[in-house]
């Protein structure tokens, strides 16, 4: 017995024709593979057609294993997901939404309702921002009222300071 890495006999070659040899019909590859291309083709188109003229007969015809034939299941892990046409696909979500979801558009609604009270001056913090934005103006108007007063009094000053 041969020990080590690699074997003692090359396996695995594979044997490519020559242009030659294929023009010629001397390849090596079995002269019964373009028969069975053929009938794979044939087979193909055959399928294309039985599926036109009997959907329904498809799903009654598939062979049950074991009890499936004798008992009617309703496990919607067992069916086989029906593929759809993108002509035919509707893209609107069918059935019910998730609960998160459902939480998510609940939550964006409140939020839109709080903005709209907030806008109106209804909530808390709204009302207390009015205030807060009310003594600020008041502040600022006193202190430019001070300004103002300020400035005249210093331009007096020079008036008074000139004659």
């Amino acid at each position: 017995m041969v020990r080590g890495k690699f074997k003692s006999k090359p396996t695995g070659r594979r044997l490519f024709s020559t242009p030659e040899e294929m023009a010629a019909g001397t390849s090596s590859r079995p002269r019964t593979f373009r028969k069975e291309l053929e009938k794979e083709e044939l087979e193909e188109e055959n399928e294309v057609e039985s599926e036109e003229e009997s959907e329904e007969d498809s799903e009654e015809t598939e062979k049950r294993k074991g009890t499936e034939g004798l008992i009617e299941v309703q496990n919607p892990n067992l069916l086989k997901p029906k593929t759809v046409k993108a002509k035919d696909a509707t893209f609107e979500k069918t059935g019910e939404l998730s609960r998160r979801e459902r939480e998510e558009i609940e939550k964006q609604k409140a939020h839109e309702r709080y903005m709209k009270l907030q806008e109106q001056g209804k909530t808390e913090q709204a009302r207390k921002d009015l205030e807060r934005l009310a003594l600020i103006r008041q502040q600022r108007a006193e202190a430019a009222k001070k300004r103002e007063e300020e400035k005249a009094a210093k331009e007096q000053k020079k008036t008074e300071a000139r004659k």
